[in-house]
């Protein structure tokens, strides 16, 4: 009798204890509901001012001092210059995980086409000196206003949570270098050692209010490669006496093609593409040499590896074939702009993907296929401390647009777009729930 009194005494106090947690589950989502709605005009204002206000990669000077203003004002303790114009805000709060929050601060030179009352037309001077049209067209000021909203939530419920936020500004993301020289600058030595990182990217696909994810491979890695194409050149009328580098050039390009068809497995995504072209100054003139730009993209470090050794050795080849001598062969260079894969934490991902369908409802975390877009996110996972990582993608667009898409068979405005323009009050406020209730999920007491 005593035993099963004892046990429905346990049965109580645990139906209690879910009780309680699905009670402060609802209590969390209120209350950072109600900060989101007071802080949303601030918030909106904030968003207009970095729209309007476009930095460069490199040179995010007044932007990072912004980003570094709001931190502080909500109470993080802040160090800026690190790796450039990189900003880290640290709360601490009690013993907990250490959860690292990150945003990216460039924009990008393209000129604004939206309309928009608050359109950038800031222009300011690239490394080559060139003046030249900024424009936030990668929906990095999405990410920096909901960034700034999660930090002003977080700071004010922190009876909600234990741990250490540490929440950063990155520079130079649409470059490829801005988490390179977070790091190099020893992020995670200077501060306290993240045990998840988490950051979100706007979607110009998904409808405003959803949320979307890929558990694994998420980004690809991006390599950026030149090929410098030598002949011999001569009168275009007597080809016979020349190596010509044009011709070259275009069997070459052919050959490349047959890399992801023929040395990748069908399963393996791979993408080489040759964006650019340069070479010769007239028509009667065979040029003495061409230049190609490729972009060489994977999701694998070994695919990387077998792209790159593959570009070499055919651009080699068929030099050879062209009877060119060794002083001729082609020059391979691999840029050091090279963007590593985003690679989603599986066990992170699953956690966090539940906590977005309590949140946002059922329906609005959804499931997406992975990209092979770049994202220099990925090297905060790649370090020797294995930090697990969960990057997700946040609807930006009109519902209303992606249903006229659908229904039309038409395109929507794409990333780096002169027309994107995101759908801003829903898009921000999702981005703000969305991150809060990741961090109170991983941190929450």
């Amino acid at each position: 009798m005593n035993r099963i009194k004892a046990s429905l005494i346990t049965v109580c106090l645990w139906a209690l204890a879910w009780s309680a947690l699905g009670q402060g589950g609802a209590s969390d989502r209120a209350a950072v509901a109600k900060r989101i709605g007071a802080e949303y005009p601030s918030l909106f204002s904030l968003y207009k001012y970095l729209h309007a206000h476009p930095e460069l990669s490199f040179m995010e000077k007044n932007t990072a001092d912004r980003i570094a203003a709001e931190l502080r004002d909500a109470g993080l303790k802040v160090t800026q210059h690190v790796g450039g114009h990189g900003v880290v805000g640290v709360l601490k709060n009690g013993a907990g995980p250490t959860v690292l929050v990150r945003c990216d601060l460039d924009g990008l030179p393209v000129k604004e086409n939206t309309g928009l009352p608050f359109a950038s037309k800031h222009r300011m001077k690239d490394e080559q000196g060139n003046e030249v049209f900024t424009m936030h067209a990668c929906g990095h000021d999405i990410h920096m206003t909901s960034f700034v909203g999660t930090a002003r939530v977080l700071a004010g419920m922190k009876e909600r949570w234990k741990g250490t936020l540490v929440m950063i500004g990155q520079p130079a993301e649409e470059r490829g270098g801005g988490a390179k020289a977070m790091l190099a600058d020893k992020l995670f030595e200077r501060f306290p050692l993240p045990d998840y990182c988490v950051a979100l990217h706007v979607s110009s696909a998904m409808p405003a209010g959803m949320v979307g994810y890929a558990e694994g491979y998420a980004l690809a890695n991006v390599d950026s490669v030149d090929i410098k194409i030598f002949g011999v050149g001569g009168h275009g009328a007597y080809p016979q006496a020349t190596k010509d580098p044009v011709m070259l050039a275009a069997q070459t390009i052919v050959a490349l093609q047959t890399i992801v068809s023929r040395e990748i497995a069908p399963i393996e995504p791979a993408v080489v593409t040759v964006g650019s072209i340069h070479g010769g100054t007239k028509h009667n003139v065979i040029p003495e040499e061409v230049d190609l730009q490729l972009t060489v993209r994977s999701y694998s470090d070994e695919t990387r590896n077998k792209l790159l050794n593959a570009i070499k050795r055919i651009a080699r080849g068929q030099a050879i074939s062209a009877g060119l001598p060794e002083d001729k062969m082609p020059i391979v260079t691999v840029k050091d702009e090279y963007t590593p894969s985003t690679y989603n934490d599986p066990t992170l991902t699953r956690r966090l993907v539940k906590t977005f369908g309590e949140w946002l409802g059922e329906g609005n975390a959804v499931k997406r296929q992975p990209v092979m877009g770049g994202e220099d996110f990925g090297r905060y996972g790649r370090t020797k401390h294995k930090v697990p990582i969960f990057m997700f993608w946040l609807g930006a667009v009109s519902p209303e647009s992606v249903k006229r898409s659908i229904a039309t068979g038409g395109t929507l405005p794409s990333l780096h777009s002169s027309i994107f323009a995101p759908e801003a009050e829903p898009t921000i406020k999702t981005g703000v729930t969305a991150m809060s209730a990741a961090v109170l999920e991983l941190m929450g007491n």
